[in-house]
């Protein structure tokens, strides 16, 4: 099991934090995702197929691209 954590300066409201849960935990692999408002920040525990280049795709096309 994966661990990865994103800076996602687009969070802005709790509606912002549910897409992007809802979103990336039907990405085949995702286990757990988190979505935290006040640091902006993305926590997803995943296993293959699932890796962080589709996840960082993913966040970008539903408009949450990450901050590296």
């Amino acid at each position: 099991m994966n661990t990865v954590s994103y800076h996602v300066p687009g969070i802005n409201c709790n509606h912002c934090v549910h897409t992007i849960k809802t979103e990336l935990s039907d990405l085949a692999g995702v286990k757990e995702v988190q979505a935290n408002l006040p640091t902006k920040m993305v926590s997803v525990q995943f296993e293959a197929p699932a890796d962080e280049t589709k996840i960082e795709a993913l966040l970008k096309e539903i408009n949450y691209p990450v901050e590296k």
